[in-house]
C-alpha cells in the first residue's frame, strides 16, 4: 500500500509492506511510527529505524532523517486507523466481541467463545491468558495488544476461517487508543473497582476510560448494573442491562453454588425463562455467564444451544482454579489481586463451605499501592485465617508490600511469610475436613517478577499440588 493511502497528508509516497513501533522489528519497506512511551520516546530511535529500512516516518515533529515524515498532533493515535487500512478493515468482516471492566474480562470471554463455538462458528480469542487466531493457540504480551498488532491479529482471523472474536479490552488499552478503528459487533461491561489507580489519576478517569469501549459505537452494549458504576454507564447509555437477582432487562434468578458449579435461570423481561447449568464456580462467575449468555442471544444463538454449550464449558486457567490430591478439603487457585476481586472470591469461597476460609495472598510491586491496606482489610474481614506473602514485587521490597497490606487487616492473627513457597504450604498445613484454602494473586502466571525484570518460575496450582501430596503423603 502508498503511503498516501494511509495518510493523504504525506510528503512522498513510498511503497509500505508494514508497520512498526518498535524500532528492533523494523523491516525493510516498514512504515515507522514514533510514539512516545512513559520511559523511552520512539523519536529517540528513529535513526534506528531508518537504517533498518524503514521508507517512512509518524512523528509529531520534523526529524529531517532523509525519508518521508507524517507530521501528527498524537503518534499512538495514528497507529490503530493507519492498521485498519493496511489490512483492509478486517474487523469490520468479524462479529467482535470486546469486554472490558474490572474483574470478569477473562473468564466472560472465555464463555462467549464457548457459546459461539457451540454454535459453529469458529471464534478467535484474545485475553490475559492465551490468545487464539485461526485455530492456533498463543501468548499475549499484554491484555490487550498495540493496535498495530491487534489489527495483523484481525486479518490474521479473517484470512483463517474466524468468524468472531472474543477479546478483553483494558483501560490501558482504550486511553492509550489500541483499540481503536475496531467495528464491534458488542460491547460488555462487567464491574469496576479499584485497580489501575497508578496510571488513572482518580476512579473517574478509570470510569471514562471503560466508557469509551461503549463510545465506539458497538452495535450492541451490555452492561451488568450490579455495581454503582455499571448502573451508571446503564443510565447514561442506551444498553442492555444485567443483573444477578437485581432488577434488570436479563436477570439471573434461583441461583444455586457449590463446588461441583453453579446453576440459575434466566429471566428477560417479557417473562421468558432459561435454565441454566454452569461448571464454572461462585457467584461473580454466575454474573460473567449472564453476560455470555445475553451476547451469544444478540449474535443470534438459540437458546437450547446456549444451555448446551454452557453446560459442557471448559475450566478457565486460574480462576477458580480447584487443586485436587485426594485431601478432604477445597483449594482454589484464583487470579484476583485486586480489592474488589478478592471481596468477590471470598465470598465466593465463604458460600461453598461450612467449613474455614483461608486465605493467601500479596500484592504487586511496581502498581497502585493505595489498593494494598484495602485488600488487607477485606481478608481480615472476610476470611477466618489470613496468611500474607509475596505476590510479583518487581523492583519493591517484598516485607514493604506485605507491611502495607497487614496495616489493613485489623487483626493480631495474620500470618506473614514472605515465601510464597512456604506460604502455600503453611496454609495447607493450618487446613481441616471441610476447609477451603483459597491462593489468590496470581491464578494462571506461570513465574514470579522479582528486580530487574528477573523472572524466575512459578505457578500456584503446582506448589499447591506438591504441598497437597506432601501432607496426604505424611
Amino acid at each position: 500500500m502508498r503511503l498516501r493511502e494511509l495518510f493523504p497528508q504525506a510528503q512522498g509516497d513510498p511503497e509500505v509492506t508494514s508497520l512498526a513501533y518498535d524500532a528492533r522489528q523494523v523491516t525493510p519497506g516498514a512504515l515507522f511510527f514514533c510514539v512516545r512511551g512513559f520511559t523511552r520516546d520512539g523519536h529517540d530511535f528513529a535513526p534506528d529505524a531508518v537504517a533498518a529500512g524503514a521508507v517512512g516516518l509518524v512523528v509529531d515533529h520534523p526529524l529531517g532523517l532523509g525519508v518521508p515524515e507524517v507530521v501528527v498532533d498524537d503518534v499512538r493515535a495514528a497507529m490503530a486507523p493507519a492498521a485498519a487500512r493496511l489490512h483492509g478493515d478486517p474487523s469490520a468482516r468479524l462479529d467482535v466481541v470486546g469486554i472490558t471492566g474490572t474483574s470478569g474480562k477473562t473468564t466472560t470471554a472465555f464463555l462467549v467463545r464457548e457459546l459461539l463455538e457451540g454454535d459453529g462458528r469458529r471464534t478467535a480469542l484474545l485475553g490475559t491468558v492465551k490468545s487464539v487466531v485461526a485455530g492456533r493457540e498463543g501468548t499475549l504480551a499484554r491484555t490487550t495488544p498495540e493496535a498495530v498488532d491487534l489489527q495483523a491479529a484481525f486479518a490474521e482471523m479473517v484470512a483463517g476461517g474466524d468468524e468472531a472474536c472474543a477479546m478483553e479490552v483494558s483501560s490501558h488499552a482504550l486511553a492509550l487508543h489500541r483499540a481503536d478503528a475496531i467495528h464491534w459487533a458488542v460491547a460488555v461491561f462487567t464491574n469496576l473497582s479499584q485497580d489501575h489507580l497508578d496510571f488513572h489519576p482518580t476512579m473517574e478517569d478509570y470510569f471514562l476510560a471503560k466508557r469509551r469501549l461503549f463510545e465506539a459505537g458497538p452495535r450492541v452494549g451490555i452492561v451488568s448494573v450490579d455495581d454503582a458504576w455499571g448502573a451508571r454507564l446503564a443510565r447514561e447509555l442506551d444498553v442492555l442491562t444485567l443483573s444477578v437477582e437485581g432488577d434488570a432487562d436479563l436477570r439471573a434468578v434461583d441461583v444455586r453454588l457449590g463446588l461441583e458449579g453453579t446453576s440459575f435461570a434466566v429471566v428477560d423481561r417479557d417473562g421468558g425463562r432459561l435454565e441454566l447449568r454452569c461448571p464454572l464456580r461462585g457467584r461473580f462467575n454466575v454474573a460473567n455467564a449472564l453476560a455470555a449468555v445475553a451476547v451469544a442471544r444478540a449474535l443470534g444463538v438459540a437458546d437450547e444451544r446456549i444451555a448446551a454449550a454452557l453446560a459442557a464449558a471448559a475450566p478457565v486457567p486460574g480462576r477458580l482454579q480447584p487443586v485436587e490430591e485426594g485431601q478432604p478439603f477445597a483449594v482454589l487457585v484464583d487470579y484476583a489481586h485486586k480489592p474488589g476481586a478478592l471481596e468477590s472470591v471470598l465470598r465466593t469461597a465463604r458460600d461453598l463451605t461450612r467449613g474455614r476460609v483461608i486465605v493467601v495472598f500479596g500484592a504487586g510491586g511496581d502498581r497502585d499501592r493505595g489498593k494494598r491496606p484495602v485488600m488487607g482489610a477485606i481478608a481480615g474481614r472476610l476470611a477466618d485465617r489470613v496468611v500474607v506473602t509475596s505476590d510479583n514485587p518487581r523492583s519493591e521490597d517484598p516485607d514493604a508490600i506485605i507491611a502495607e497490606i497487614v496495616a489493613g487487616v485489623e487483626r493480631d492473627d495474620v500470618i506473614v511469610q514472605a515465601d510464597r513457597r512456604a506460604a502455600i504450604e503453611r496454609a495447607v498445613s493450618l487446613a481441616r475436613d471441610g476447609d477451603v484454602v483459597l491462593i489468590a494473586g496470581k491464578g494462571h502466571e506461570q513465574g514470579q517478577e522479582l528486580a530487574g525484570g528477573r523472572k524466575v518460575p512459578f505457578d500456584d496450582v503446582e506448589v499447591a499440588r506438591e504441598a497437597l501430596r506432601a501432607r496426604v503423603a505424611a
